[in-house]
């Protein structure tokens, strides 16, 4: 499905982006890792990728940093020569009532989130439109939707990735360039297991269908996007939250 494809994930060493780093892999994409904590977790998910048959590189940025995204997407386009698929999954919490949060952790949230986002796709953009061709999905999230209390930040920079991933998707669309954003709901990660039962409870009372979802059910949808068989699916936000955003 995804043969002959390169593709770049950012906060791919843990989590969602991990497991669409994988799942990528596993359908045909070589993979350009990018993290920003543990290299030590990103080498070793580039080594599962390898060990797929398929290419994988690790690269070191914060992508809240508008040049170091710069130089990453010239190691990536340098390396791999071309990039076909961009995941902007990188995204951080700094959970508090409005009341309570700081100017710091507020800016922190956006630039990360948000302007992390918008930093990778600018990098990119130029390669995107002399291919003629490519795929960019954005984390999204149910919060960006919905709004939660004690996310404010949360929700402003994933509300903010729907109305710039539109955007751009008209920008694009004439190029035969696709960009998309998926809407994840509560899924199993390492941040969700470490809430206590009553927050899960809570939870999980708010979705219809009764159940967490699972980090694979993310990256088959971002799989199904990098893919030709979306084609025609451009600037639309797919929510993998089992119906808790309808």
């Amino acid at each position: 499905m995804l043969e002959g494809k390169t593709a770049l994930v950012t906060g791919a060493s843990r989590g969602i982006g991990r497991q669409i780093a994988l799942t990528l892999a596993k359908y045909g994409a070589d993979v350009i890792i990018n993290y920003n904590g543990s290299a030590q977790r990103a080498e070793e998910v580039a080594q599962e990728i390898r060990a797929m048959g398929r290419r994988a590189e690790t690269v070191q940025c914060s992508v809240a940093d508008f040049e170091a995204c710069r130089e990453m997407a010239e190691f990536a386009l340098k390396t791999f020569g071309h990039i076909d698929i961009l995941v902007n999954n990188a995204g951080i919490t700094r959970d508090n009532l409005l009341m309570r949060i700081s100017e710091a952790d507020f800016d922190a949230v956006m630039d990360t989130n948000l302007k992390g986002t918008f930093n990778t796709i600018h990098h990119f953009y130029k390669a995107f439109l002399k291919q003629r061709s490519g795929r960019i999905i954005n984390l999204s999230s149910v919060t960006g939707i919905l709004g939660n209390a004690g996310q404010a930040n949360y929700a402003a920079s994933k509300a903010g990735v729907i109305g710039l991933t539109k955007s751009v998707a008209r920008e694009l669309a004439g190029r035969s360039i696709t960009v998309n954003a998926v809407a994840p709901g509560f899924i199993d990660t390492e941040m969700t297991q470490a809430m206590t039962d009553s927050a899960k409870e809570a939870v999980l009372s708010q979705i219809p269908m009764k159940q967490v979802g699972q980090t694979e059910d993310i990256a088959e949808t971002v799989a199904f996007l990098a893919s030709d068989r979306a084609r025609y699916i451009t600037g639309q936000v797919i929510s993998v939250d089992g119906g808790m955003s309808m």
